[in-house]
């Protein structure tokens, strides 16, 4: 496995502020989320014209590969026009992608709507992203879907995936976030979404009386060591992604603390060694 860090730790940093932090940390790449506030990346010069390719060349120069472009779509809404809005997104940010040789965007399915049911959701879900992947497949992109919201359960992403029926389609699988909403462990998810996995987030925490904390790699609960035997077993060859929240959660420790923290305590030590 190769490590990576999404930018929801350092939300407001450009580009060649987040590839230092990346390459003296010792990281393999970049899961871009956020970018000088930005989450429409497309929006930004660094991602756009010639200014592409001095991005490109950056990463390069620095041994990174981009591991994930993450969008915010959801396709949850009972409006066919609101779910085609985030169609047209995503394919935006696929261009991105493909550009910078990430393999695949992040979606979320999501959340199931006032009025709407579970099944009608799903169904809604499916048949957005199916229609996404089959838009961007010609350029070496794929759609992956994250454990998410109402459908955070591996059994219920999975369910979504047989839906589909795409080698296009795969899952942003988080298993901390299973674990928190179901106590889903991830021997378990991993069993459900087995090859469908194609990119991991990570994170540790402890609870508290009044829910959950995020907390620095190994000060936590997270059983990191049933993670890494469950991705031996399933020969997973793809970034572990270090997902520090700190957008979401201004009280978090600083980017310049976190990342170097998760690459020391886990990354290149536990995953490369």
């Amino acid at each position: 496995m190769k490590i990576s860090f999404s930018t929801l730790a350092c939300p407001d940093w450009g580009l060649p502020q987040i590839i230092q932090l990346a390459a003296e940390a010792g990281y393999d790449g970049i899961e871009l989320r956020f970018v000088e506030g930005e989450d429409s990346l497309w929006k930004l010069a660094a991602f756009s014209g010639t200014k592409m390719a001095e991005t490109r060349r950056a990463l390069a120069d620095h041994g990174l590969a981009i591991a994930c472009v993450d969008t915010s779509c959801r396709f949850h809404s009972p409006h066919a026009s609101e779910r085609n809005a985030a169609i047209g997104e995503a394919e935006r940010m696929s261009d991105i992608a493909a550009e910078l040789g990430a393999p695949g965007i992040r979606v979320f399915g999501d959340t199931i709507q006032p009025g709407a049911d579970r099944d009608s959701t799903r169904s809604w879900i499916a048949a957005s992203i199916r229609n996404l992947a089959d838009r961007i497949a010609h350029k070496g992109v794929q759609v992956w879907l994250e454990t998410h919201g109402d459908f955070v359960a591996a059994d219920e992403t999975a369910a979504i995936l047989s839906d589909c029926s795409s080698q296009c389609i795969g899952v942003v699988w988080d298993p901390v976030n299973s674990l928190v909403a179901l106590g889903e462990s991830p021997a378990h998810g991993a069993t459900l979404l087995g090859s469908a996995i194609r990119h991991i987030h990570v994170k540790d925490f402890r609870r508290t009386g009044v829910g959950v904390q995020y907390v620095l790699t190994g000060e936590g609960v997270f059983p990191f060591s049933d993670l890494t035997d469950t991705a031996k077993t399933l020969r997973y060859d793809g970034f572990l992604s270090f997902e520090w929240e700190k957008k979401w959660h201004p009280e978090l420790a600083d980017a310049t603390i976190a990342v170097p923290h998760f690459a020391k305590q886990f990354g290149r030590a536990s995953v490369h060694g």
